[in-house]
């Protein structure tokens, strides 16, 4: 017998020619999952039957604390008004707290949802769960990057790509790279920073002609050839505990350092020796060194093993995650 189909809203936006993590989950679904992203139409208008939530918070944060004030309480009026129409509700753990810090009032509603949640999903076996978790490894990208363009590396060219925040680094990165000595390596920096930031990688672009910099969103067939130009991609962040990067680059067979995590070392041994290295607090210049070293090993793999990764897989367990948010939803017209 057919199953019925299940009707899930993700919070965020639709796809917008960036790889981003939801654009792998919509396109790999049982038959019986029909997807719709975040809009104000779909606030108002309840026509699905599970929401999944990413980032909660962005749907909250704004730099006018009155503006938040009032978005935290439509928020909470929203979740309850979904609640009592029978919506199931996943999250997916992202991160188990949010990056950038966030007011008391986005905290309180962030653990109302969290009260409300079905489903919980973890990207890897380590992150915290309550009894209804499950864990759905972050998929791969070679399947949706097998027809761009995978020019070779450049030897000695180290990249940063994805987001920049003050949470990742890349001002450690950029100081630990200009204190090395000039010996034909390169910095390649690659996407949108804070304002703040922005100043200060221009500044270390125009100081030191090793390093360079697109400092934007870039469309995945630049992203290709960013990752598969480079040596190394080097993720300098404070925490790591998920990474759409990190996968991006093994994705290409391109090795990575990353700060030393329960999430890293895990992978490093999912993955196969030569393609995580890792430091330990901010990386140096010394950590650079011996992650080129370590990586112009000719003894390791042709590629880093990923079997468990396979959105084909990943798809499936979600749409399984749905129907059980579905089922453990609360009947139609009654809180929990």
């Amino acid at each position: 017998m057919a199953r019925q189909i299940v009707r899930v809203l993700e919070a965020v936006r639709p796809p917008d020619g960036t790889t981003r993590f939801v654009d792998q989950v919509v396109a790999h679904p049982d038959p019986d999952i029909e997807f719709s992203f975040i809009s104000l139409r779909r606030f108002l208008v309840v026509d699905y039957d599970v929401i999944h939530f990413h980032w909660p918070e962005m749907l909250i944060k704004h730099r006018s604390g009155i503006v938040e004030r009032a978005k935290a309480t439509a928020f909470d009026l929203w979740i309850r008004r979904l609640r009592r129409r029978g919506v199931g509700f996943v999250r997916t753990l992202h991160n188990a707290t949010p990056h950038e810090s966030v007011r008391p009032r986005v905290q309180a509603a962030l653990r109302r949802l969290d009260s409300m949640i079905d489903v919980q999903v973890a990207l890897n076996p380590v992150t915290p769960l309550d009894e209804s978790g499950v864990v759905i490894l972050h998929g791969h990208y070679r399947d949706r990057f097998e027809s761009h363009d995978h020019p070779a590396s450049v030897p000695g060219r180290i990249l940063y790509a994805g987001l920049i925040r003050p949470y990742k680094g890349v001002e450690s990165l950029v100081g630990a790279f200009a204190g090395r000595e000039p010996d034909g390596t390169q910095l390649r920096i690659v996407g949108k920073p804070t304002d703040e930031l922005r100043s200060y990688i221009e500044h270390a672009v125009d100081a030191d002609p090793r390093i360079s910099a697109i400092l934007e969103f870039v469309p995945d067939e630049q992203l290709v050839a960013e990752v598969s130009a480079a040596q190394l991609v080097c993720l300098p962040y404070r925490e790591l505990e998920n990474s759409g990067i990190l996968l991006v680059a093994l994705s290409l067979n391109r090795p990575v350092l990353v700060p030393r995590t329960p999430t890293t070392e895990a992978m490093a041994s999912e993955v196969g020796p030569g393609w995580i290295v890792m430091f330990e607090g901010e990386v140096t210049s010394n950590d650079l060194d011996r992650a080129l070293r370590e990586v112009s090993n000719p003894e390791r793999a042709p590629r880093p093993t990923l079997s468990e990764r396979d959105w084909g897989v990943v798809g499936r367990r979600y749409s399984e995650a749905f129907r059980v948010a579905r089922e453990r939803a609360p009947r139609r017209g009654r809180l929990r």
